[in-house]
């Protein structure tokens, strides 16, 4: 115990204040990105935007992967002028970004008035257009912060303190990860969509607060190169290690476990908001204890999406560890293989029922693969580096990620719409009976979902399980397990071809 204080010890003071920092982010973005896809697909008389599944991919998928994407540029940038300065920008934006998100409202037009001398003229802006340059000016404050908190970790440790002081920075993220979602969930089901933007632009300004005070710029190699020059370095650096076959074709097939992992934020919400009935896993919850049951639950009687999402991150804090210690010794490459494997169980498990306790189970199962496969992901990149050229190789760990965030997108989005979304469906059904119903937006979401239900004779129960057993929304868990499946096989023929083939080189 001894031993351990004293290698607490020797973490400078701002480590901590990055650690802090990186707690209160991952509040704020967690937080707002685990109900994102409702905010924008949810009826717009519950404080919603009411966009279609397809235009919630479009802005989900590809913002966030260009946010991404900005680190290689964000990271030069803060190399060239300096941690403090980009992180009190970062800040900036980021509140500012999360303010205007939650100011939006689903009035469907905007007038913005541009003149100059000469010129006047009103430039209306559609609530879409503005949500989505909200959330990209988000995405660039987010870029911004991204490599200068882990940077700061790395120049803060030692060879001595490195691993604990990983350790720590990584179990912050997943803390910020778990009660972001948790505030959110309970502060929109008493308040309102507004408050959870408030949430995240509240933690921000504590960010703001503790960089402005307690932030000292650690030391750092100063560049006598324009920022132009440090941002082509940087790229040519990218450039370099894509020259690597081995490298290239590891990071494609990785594009299918992102994009698979990317459906538990993206789709998942949606498919149980429309589909899941969590009022049996609130009832269950409520014959063990009452208060359990509302501290979990809402105040309809139900689970939120988003927190049994969460139970993802929840997962992840508790058993992390224990799922490293049993993998620790197992090649890289067959931990990923055999954690995308279990990922493929979860996601099929959690969308193939409308029972709320399989999806459970899945999420939980879909954890544990996440567990094994990736943290492997890293540090399998670091081991097929040349020498020397770890770092230069990690810097493309986030091109897979950025390019499963955009196909994750469209299949949250357009090809969620075509197969699985309950609107959708109910709209398709609704013009095969050649009912009179007025179109979503003349009237809301809910309102069109009752008026259809009284039409056909149904309550709210008894349309989703006709829609369900009708039309099989939940065909699409063979689509995202496949995913996993392809992955598996891709990097089973890499393993066996490509890299016997170099090692007998």
């Amino acid at each position: 115990m001894t031993k351990k204080k004293n290698v607490f010890t020797k973490f400078p003071k701002v480590f901590w204040v990055a650690n802090t920092m990186e707690l209160f982010e991952r509040w704020a973005w967690y937080g707002m990105f685990a109900v994102l896809a409702l905010y924008l697909t949810g009826s717009t008389d519950e404080g919603a935007l009411g966009f279609t599944q397809s235009q919630k991919g479009n802005i989900m998928g590809p913002v966030t992967a260009i946010l991404y994407l900005l680190p290689l540029i964000t990271g030069a940038l803060a190399d060239r002028l300096g941690y403090k300065k980009v992180l009190i920008t970062a800040y900036i934006i980021l509140s500012s970004g999360y303010f205007f998100m939650g100011s939006i409202h689903s009035d469907f037009l905007y007038p913005v008035s541009i003149f100059n001398d000469r010129i006047h003229f009103d430039l209306y802006l559609s609530t879409y257009v503005l949500v989505y340059f909200a959330f990209l000016w988000v995405a660039l404050g987010a870029a911004l912060f991204k490599p200068i908190i882990s940077a700061t970790v790395a120049k803060t440790t030692t060879d001595e303190t490195s691993s604990i002081g990983f350790g720590i920075f990584y179990m912050i993220v997943n803390i910020g990860g778990f009660f972001g979602p948790l505030f959110s969930s309970k502060l929109r089901d008493a308040y309102g969509w507004k408050i959870v933007f408030i949430m995240a632009t509240t933690a921000i300004i504590v960010n703001l607060i503790l960089v402005l005070l307690f932030y000292k710029e650690p030391d750092r190699k100063k560049t006598q190169d324009t920022l132009s020059q440090t941002i082509i370095k940087s790229l040519k650096n990218i450039w370099e290690a894509l020259k690597d076959l081995r490298l290239v074709l590891f990071l494609i097939i990785m594009v299918g476990f992102w994009t698979m992992f990317n459906q538990l934020f993206y789709t998942l919400p949606n498919f149980i908001d429309q589909w899941v009935n969590t009022h049996i896993i609130y009832e269950w919850l409520e014959g063990i204890s009452p208060s359990l049951a509302s501290a979990i639950g809402t105040s309809k009687g139900t689970i939120a999406p988003e927190m049994m999402v969460n139970l993802d991150a929840g997962a992840i804090i508790l058993f992390q560890v224990l799922i490293s210690t049993i993998v620790m010794k197992m090649k890289p490459l067959n931990t990923i293989m055999s954690g995308i494997i279990v990922n493929a169980i979860g996601i099929g498990l959690a969308f193939g029922t409308g029972n709320g306790f399989y999806v459970i189970v899945g999420i939980f199962v879909f954890a544990i693969g996440e567990m094994s496969s990736s943290p492997k992901f890293t540090e399998y990149i670091g081991r097929i580096a040349p020498k020397n050229k770890e770092a230069l190789y990690m810097g493309t760990s986030f091109l897979p990620v950025a390019a499963g965030n955009l196909i994750a997108g469209w299949l949250s989005g357009e090809f969620y719409e075509k197969w699985s979304d309950k609107i959708t469906i109910l709209q398709k059904e609704v013009a095969k009976r050649g009912l009179d119903i007025p179109q979503i937006g003349d009237i809301t979401q809910n309102e069109y979902v009752k008026r259809a239900g009284e039409m056909m004779g149904m309550d709210d129960h008894q349309l989703t399980q006709y829609l369900w057993h009708n039309y099989h929304p939940s065909k699409i868990w063979m689509v995202f397990s496949a995913i996993g499946v392809v992955t598996v096989i891709a990097l089973f023929l890499y393993d066996k071809f490509l890299l016997k083939t170099h090692n007998e080189e």
